[in-house]
């Protein structure tokens, strides 16, 4: 069954997203971070090209020739309309591995137990607080293994 992290009081969550992969990457773990729209991929995708300082994480889009030898792999998005979407939610052969998924979304993703970890990073404003314990009582409703890690006091966390 999918293992749940909490990362809270995130000050940068897409600083944190490149912190948690790194680690992940050190220990041999292929990472999916996934972001709710293009801006924020772009982003990622450039924070993560510096990060960190002295190297780079190599990564790439899941849709990339190249994605089963990454990582770290990035949404692909697809326009619709006006709006950006995540293109993650077709089949399993959109995702070259089920190791560990972060999510930058306000919801939770309606694949993530597909994966072995999902990590939920959650930013220190009232409004991003609410969703993630919203997150965080849907996965515990279900039975999932959760734990909490707080960013902002970390002496404070707990399993």
């Amino acid at each position: 069954m999918t293992k749940v992290d909490f990362y809270t009081g995130s000050t940068d969550k897409l600083r944190t997203a490149c912190q948690l992969s790194h680690k992940a990457m050190q220990n041999g773990v292929r990472t999916i971070i996934s972001a709710h729209d293009a801006a924020t991929a772009d982003a990622l995708d450039k924070l993560l090209w510096h990060y960190p300082a002295t190297a780079f994480i190599p990564h790439c889009r899941i849709d990339a020739v190249e994605a089963g030898q990454m990582p770290v792999l990035s949404p692909e998005l697809a326009e619709a309309g006006s709006k950006w979407h995540v293109v993650l939610s077709h089949g399993s052969d959109k995702f070259p591995h089920h190791d560990l998924l972060i999510s930058l979304h306000s919801g939770c993703m309606p694949f993530f137990s597909r994966f072995e970890r999902v990590i939920e990073i959650i930013g220190g404003d009232a409004e991003d607080s609410r969703l993630g314990r919203e997150r965080y009582k849907f996965y515990k409703d279900r039975g999932y293994e959760l734990r909490h890690f707080d960013l902002a006091n970390p002496d404070s966390s707990h399993s």
